[in-house]
């Protein structure tokens, strides 16, 4: 699974080192300026700066020790220069490090605390959404996943893959909404595939399932304001052997598939509901076929994709970049999707994407040792 919200800086480590060390290396300067100045000049006067700018990067305890060498220094340019208005100083160094000791302290609180957070989202992205074998028989899966806040790893995208009796079968879907409400509504949907498209022999039974259980989570856990909460949903099957596969669309953006004939938009031929709105608009549920053969790629994905923006508003062209894609392996396919989808953002992703790369192995391939998972 590619997974990354941000495009990954390179690490200059110097000027980490530097920037770590920039207390100790301001707090030499001052006192080099006030030793080599006038007294006048009085630059003693800015050593209480030093704790204050190492409470933004150091623990509590260097800070205080960083305090107490300011302190020392202040005593010491006194016995250099009488009447550099020490006391006054002094207190102002005391009360400075005070301040940026409690400082240092709230800002570890804060960081360990956003550390659970985070490990908690891991653990909740583990449950909506599992990591995709690469391989299921003939059949190559990819996914990627994009979170648009730096902090969040998990947003209302979902996707699912399970292999079946009745083939192998994908979900993708966006749960309309932010923040918990969103991800709670979304491993909702999950939860009911993964039980569903094991039992259900048709998509439309599969869709129902979701729809119902979608409707029991917003009734458990109604959204804020008068706005129902609701989600897209794309439903595909692939049955052993490829050749055909089925598409089941809930207001989801149409899949594209990739092949030697050119790029395709698989619209569906008449609408379904989207879920936790079957019951205000009816549950007809249509489901098309396509052909699928070998070499065919297939991608799915949410609308974060297609809406991610340039700096001068323009939304990406998906279409137009899968033209200029060959019919490659789904892991090379969304490498480079993911990699320019934050070039073209320059890095700002207004909404959460998550996508998924199927390819139908070519005879030839099918033959070569299967890859780890």
């Amino acid at each position: 699974m590619i997974e990354s919200g941000r495009p990954r800086l390179r690490r200059h480590h110097g000027l980490g080192r530097l920037v770590r060390l920039s207390p100790v290396i301001l707090t030499a300067v001052i006192a080099s300026l006030a030793y080599a100045t006038p007294p006048e000049v009085a630059f003693s006067r800015l050593l209480p700066a030093a704790p204050a700018l190492a409470a933004a990067m150091w623990p509590v305890l260097p800070t205080v020790l960083l305090g107490t060498v300011c302190l020392f220094l202040m005593i010491g340019l006194s016995i250099v220069f009488p009447g550099l208005g020490t006391w006054w100083t002094a207190a102002g160094i005391i009360a400075v490090t005070v301040a940026a000791a409690y400082g240092s302290h709230v800002r570890l609180q804060q960081e360990r605390t956003l550390f659970q957070v985070r490990l908690v989202a891991d653990a909740a992205q583990q449950v909506v959404m599992s990591p995709v074998p690469r391989r299921f028989k003939s059949v190559e899966i990819e996914s990627l996943y994009l979170a648009a806040a730096a902090e969040a790893r998990i947003g209302g995208d979902f996707y699912e893959v399970v292999e079946t009796r009745f083939g192998i079968r994908l979900l993708i879907g966006d749960v309309r909404g932010k923040g918990l409400p969103a991800v709670g509504a979304a491993a909702a949907i999950v939860n009911a595939f993964r039980e569903a498209a094991y039992a259900e022999a048709d998509m439309i039974s599969v869709a129902r399932r979701l729809d119902a259980a979608s409707t029991r989570y917003n009734v458990a856990f109604p959204p804020e304001g008068p706005t129902e909460r609701f989600a897209t949903a794309l439903l595909v099957n692939i049955p052993d052997g490829g050749k055909r596969i089925e598409i089941l669309n809930c207001g989801h953006p149409p899949p594209l598939l990739l092949n030697h004939a050119g790029l395709r938009s698989l619209e569906p031929t008449a609408p379904s509901p989207l879920l936790n709105l079957a019951e205000l608009i009816g549950d007809q549920y249509s489901v098309d076929a396509y052909d699928f053969t070998p070499g065919d790629l297939l991608l799915l994905y949410t609308d974060g994709v297609t809406e991610a923006r340039a700096r001068d508003g323009e939304f990406f062209p998906l279409a137009a970049w899968m033209r200029q894609q060959t019919p490659a392996p789904p892991h090379e396919l969304l490498a480079a999707l993911h990699r320019d989808l934050l070039r073209y953002s320059k890095g700002r992703l207004d909404d959460d994407i998550a996508a998924l790369a199927v390819r139908l192995r070519e005879p030839a391939e099918q033959s070569l040792p299967a890859e780890g998972v």
